[in-house]
């Protein structure tokens, strides 16, 4: 098939798990004999046109829309703080640009053709529908999370771009059976939704792979001791991701288990919040915040590292960090109620058991179950075994290219 890629995030520019998707997915795609030409956004004036590990990008340099965008776009942007707007004008001009650059310069003017035109969430929507429109050919809409999801009630803007996409849409891909009820609860048309996991590269995250000395490296840059146990957080620091509620659940945690240290990796607004709890629950002695980005394989390290992987979100599509804590043979704690895709990753119970859900706004919850896996090394062992073995068979990046074009092939047709 040929494709048409229009995301907001592509190698080497990467904001948040998007990139990542997207760099993973082409790759997978271009593997199984498919093209793909990307369209993303173009930060720091990068080439217009190139090739990234064999795959054609397309970046059409913005132009600043900012001033005008009192006549174009709903008064609750207008009111958005100057960032926001900026950003908002950015997204629109990628957005204009690249649905012209396909229809202009690689159909009308290199006669190319494409089966299928694809957009990833509000971000490059406008791109997808517009090209389809004028193309005649299926927009397929993959919705990694919902605007009500993310921000509460959030932007008006945004959330009519998202229903109007959907609409427009032949298909509506999404990342978990929880978004799909949540899509349908937004009103969305059930018979259009299509859910294909995210995945990783188990080679990649694989526990076989690293070398204990420098895990044990990193347990002592953290100050873990050997007989010491290590929770481990990565995430965003926002309220959604729910360290707070991990934070707040240490104490009943260190009096069931008082050789336990968590370790929470991340940045975000809450940075603040946390610092303050640690102080206020006298967590100083127990508590690691590395509040910084790492590389990717820095973060393999981290997960190697740990004993329990603890990821209490409150809102979360998917959840890649916890298929990434299983692969590499880790117990995970996860928030399951709302939306909640983590909820469909873990086995709790049974011959398959791989962790346990918890309330994520129960830190009493939080600390029950992350003490429990604690003190039990054989329950720990067993449970790490069968999360990767759940994401060998589930949540790779293989599995989830050949179920995406065969709805590709489907909306084709």
């Amino acid at each position: 098939m040929e494709v048409v890629y229009f995301v907001d995030e592509f190698p080497p520019f990467f904001r948040g798990g998007l990139g990542t998707y997207a760099m993973e997915m082409t790759r997978k795609l271009m593997e199984l004999g498919h093209s793909v030409t990307v369209f993303s956004r173009n930060v720091d004036r990068a080439s217009t046109r190139g090739l990234w590990d064999g795959i054609e990008v397309h970046r059409p340099v913005l132009v600043d829309l900012a001033k005008i965008l009192p006549f174009i776009v709903p008064a609750d942007v207008r009111n958005w703080p100057p960032e926001g707007r900026q950003f908002f004008a950015e997204t629109l001009c990628y957005n204009i640009l690249s649905a012209s650059k396909l229809v202009n310069v690689l159909v009308e003017q290199e006669k190319r053709d494409f089966d299928v035109i694809v957009s990833h969430d509000w971000l490059s929507a406008p791109a997808g529908m517009i090209a389809s429109e004028i193309l005649k050919r299926p927009f397929i809409f993959h919705i990694h999370s919902t605007e009500q999801g993310r921000a509460g009630d959030g932007s008006t803007t945004i959330k009519v771009i998202e229903k109007l996409a959907g609409e427009f849409a032949t298909i509506i891909v999404t990342v978990s059976y929880a978004v799909r009820d949540e899509l349908v609860k937004l009103g969305y048309d059930e018979s259009k939704i299509r859910v294909v996991y995210n995945g990783i590269d188990p080679t990649k995250y694989d526990p076989a792979r690293v070398e204990k000395d420098k895990v044990s490296g990193l347990r002592a840059h953290l100050g873990i001791g050997d007989n010491e146990l290590m929770i481990l957080f990565v995430g965003r620091l926002t309220w959604v991701k729910g360290a707070d509620s991990l934070l707040r659940a240490m104490p009943t945690i260190l009096r069931e288990v008082p050789n336990a240290k968590l370790v929470i990796l991340g940045v975000g607004e809450q940075e603040g919040l946390l610092k303050h709890l640690i102080s206020s629950l006298q967590l100083a002695d127990s508590v690691v915040l590395e509040n910084r980005y790492v590389s990717e394989a820095e973060r393999i390290l981290f997960y190697a590292a740990c004993d329990v992987a603890v990821f209490p979100s409150r809102y979360e599509p998917f959840g890649i960090v916890c298929t990434e804590a299983m692969a590499m043979a880790k117990p995970v704690v996860v928030g399951a109620r709302g939306t909640s895709g983590l909820r469909e990753q873990v086995v709790p119970s049974g011959d398959d058991v791989c962790g346990a859900h918890i309330n994520p706004d129960d830190p009493n919850d939080i600390a029950k179950f992350a003490a429990l896996i604690l003190k039990d090394e054989g329950l720990r062992r067993k449970m790490g075994q069968n999360a990767r073995k759940r994401v060998l068979s589930q949540f790779t990046w293989d599995k989830a290219a050949r179920d995406t074009i065969n709805i590709y092939e489907e909306a084709a047709k």
